[in-house]
């Protein structure tokens, strides 16, 4: 990332919405970066960060062992926003007092303002809904601090210390259910930290091309297309960057959508001309597949053997030693590392082997996912490609429960395009994030023809988000539930029983492995 954008820290005290934050600081066209509690304050000032940003978190700050920072951050005179718990240690540590109330406030809550100048609550009327998640409350303000408002469960909802450039809500800002919510964020970046909004659509694509040019100079690069809208923006930006210096490389692992192939070479071979290498790779991804039922084995295994294919193209291109991948911040995230807990290991991060030949280009790798999809629309890539829903890079590997086999993975490619299908004509696939069928490779009774039947169920997965870090089920009509049932039970054979997965994320993930 460039340094000519001003930064704001998010420092990461266990949030759920740790990522939302950051989410909405980058709205407000201001580059955010989350950082561990756990990061020395000197690494942290290294970043230059114009203001800094306590996140929420789960903890109590009277426990054992309760999540804290380094003091010395108060004394590098950097603004600093505190979030809930992030306010309640802010207070705490500056002198204040945090009390169990032996209850708490939970959703949807009346906020009164008090009389008087506010930085961050400037925007905010007298009474303001706003949403709340606490148990503890601030009960002393520190000496230097003046209390900006207060609900009947939080004698303290906000305090500031303009002097010095602190300030705390109990409340979340970043949550679509405080009003204003979006306000007390901007008042923060560009009243207390007078942060330069500069991080834009253009921008970073400027700064993507630049850095990928001084990386690769001269050399020959490849990058991993899919066909999705990650590896298609990616491949897009390094192309800008490096012109003809770029191969493409489609490796079909035969774990794909019904008719995806095809779609590849129709989209990126014929109408945008990309110099494309397609590697039909179906054969060799199952047999290193055979009899693996582990999850995270799966991803392991098919992410080294998309690396030696791509190592083997590399080969044949006089030695290419960049490889190019649509990597983004929620992989990163999510695959673990320092302080973050493994979730699972995306195959083009956790699963990449450590003896690879390639340095990677990840021009996305800072990015959520609406940004990519923006940052696609900027470089005039088409709206099916910018708009399609993700697919995970292990394909029906991580959607098939079970050892993988041909069977397998014909039976659910027909009943995935179906589910697709029918998304598309109830005209909900743009609300979706994604939809899709899973196959547990259990099979059930069932009963067709006056016959007994047994055979495989099939689970319909479909879900909204804004991030893939966290989504909720979506809330699909019966309707629509009921003729994707009858289709996929008609129209796939080995299939005798739907399901619907209503499970939100937390506590399960997306993908089912």
């Amino acid at each position: 990332m460039s340094t000519a954008h001003d930064t704001v820290l998010v420092v990461d005290f266990g949030a759920q919405y740790a990522q939302l934050i950051a989410r909405r600081i980058r709205e407000a066209r201001v580059y955010s970066e989350i950082v561990p509690r756990t990061m020395p304050v000197a690494e942290m000032l290294a970043k230059r960060p114009v203001g800094i940003v306590f996140s929420g978190g789960p903890a109590s700050v009277h426990v054992d062992d309760a999540p804290t920072v380094d003091p010395a951050i108060y004394d590098a005179g950097i603004p600093v926003l505190g979030i809930c718990y992030g306010a309640q240690l802010l207070a705490q540590q500056l002198g204040g007092e945090v009390r169990r109330t032996g209850g708490g406030e939970y959703g949807r809550t009346v906020m009164t303002r008090a009389e008087g100048a506010s930085v961050v609550l400037d925007a905010f009327d007298a009474e303001q809904t706003v949403w709340m998640s606490h148990g503890d409350a601030i009960a002393v303000a520190p000496d230097g601090f003046t209390v900006t408002a207060s609900t009947p469960g939080a004698p303290i909802a906000a305090l500031e210390d303009r002097d010095r450039g602190f300030y705390g809500v109990q409340f979340h800002p970043e949550v679509a259910h405080t009003e204003r919510g979006q306000d007390v964020l901007r008042a923060f970046l560009f009243e207390a930290c007078a942060a330069r909004p500069t991080w834009t659509n253009t921008s970073i694509i400027e700064d993507a091309v630049a850095e990928i040019r001084a990386q690769v100079g001269d050399g020959r690069v490849i990058c991993g297309l899919s066909g999705g809208v990650d590896s298609a923006v990616a491949a897009a930006i390094v192309h800008k960057a490096v012109g003809d210096q770029l191969t493409c490389v489609f490796v079909d692992t035969g774990l794909l959508r019904l008719n995806e192939a095809e779609q590849v070479e129709e989209t990126f071979r014929r109408q945008f001309e990309v110099d494309l290498i397609h590697v039909k790779a179906g054969d060799r991804f199952l047999d290193r597949l055979a009899g693996v039922t582990e999850p995270e084995a799966k991803r392991k295994i098919i992410g080294e053997t998309f690396i030696r294919v791509f190592e083997e193209v590399a080969r044949d291109l006089s030695d290419a030693r960049f490889l190019v991948q649509g990597t983004l911040y929620p992989d990163i995230v999510e695959s673990g590392g320092g302080d973050n807990a493994t979730i699972k290991s995306h195959h083009n991060v956790g699963g990449l082997p450590d003896d690879m030949d390639f340095d990677l280009v990840e021009p996305l790798r800072q990015l959520f996912k609406d940004e990519v999809r923006a940052v696609g629309e900027e470089l005039g890539l088409p709206e099916d490609i910018v708009w399609r829903q993700p697919f995970p890079g292990p394909g029906l590997a991580v959607r098939i429960i079970g050892e993988i086999t041909p069977e397998r993975i014909d039976i659910l490619q027909q009943a995935d395009h179906v589910v697709v299908e029918e998304i598309r004509r109830a005209g909900l696939y743009r609300e979706i994030w994604q939809s899709f069928a899973v196959l547990p490779a259990v099979r059930t009774v069932g009963v067709m023809g006056d016959g007994r039947t047994y055979e495989y169920p099939v689970v319909i997965r479909a879900v909204t988000s804004e991030d893939a870090m966290t989504a909720d089920w979506a809330r699909l009509p019966h309707d629509l539930l009921e003729r994707m049932a009858s289709r996929i039970i008609n129209e796939v054979p080995g299939i005798n029983r739907v399901a619907y997965d209503i499970t939100s994320k937390p506590p399960g993930t997306i993908e089912w492995e």
